[in-house]
C-alpha cells in the first residue's frame, strides 16, 4: 500500500463550543470509518510564512487548514476514502497527494 497526504482547505473553523464538539465528533466518526488506513491523523495548521529565495513573507492563516496521512491502494482509492471527510460539509475540499517513496 502507498501513503497519501490529505491537505484540508477552505472550510470555516468551528467557533462555538457546541460547534467544536460537533466537529470533533464528526472527525472521530470519519477516522473510525478509515480504520487502520490512517497512519497519522495529522493536525490543524496555524499561521504560516512563505519562504522564497529572496524573502520570508508572513501570510497569517493560509488556505490549508491541516493534514492527515493514510494508506491506500491507489490515488483513486485514497480519493474515494476522502469523500466522507467532515471538511467537505463545511464547504472545504481535500487535496490528495501521493507521498512517493525515496
Amino acid at each position: 500500500m502507498a501513503k497519501f497526504v490529505y491537505v484540508f482547505t477552505g472550510a470555516q473553523p468551528a467557533t462555538t463550543p457546541e460547534e467544536q464538539e460537533q466537529s470533533m465528533q464528526a472527525w472521530g466518526a470519519w477516522f473510525a470509518t478509515l480504520g487502520a488506513s490512517v497512519t497519522d491523523a495529522g493536525n490543524p495548521f496555524g499561521t504560516s510564512v512563505t519562504v522564497s529565495s529572496s524573502s520570508v513573507t508572513d501570510r497569517g492563516a493560509s488556505g490549508a487548514g491541516g493534514y492527515s496521512i493514510v494508506e491506500a491502494e491507489s490515488l483513486h482509492d485514497a480519493a474515494a476514502k476522502a469523500k466522507g471527510c467532515p471538511v467537505l460539509q463545511g464547504g472545504g475540499s481535500v487535496e490528495v497527494y501521493e507521498a512517493l517513496a525515496m
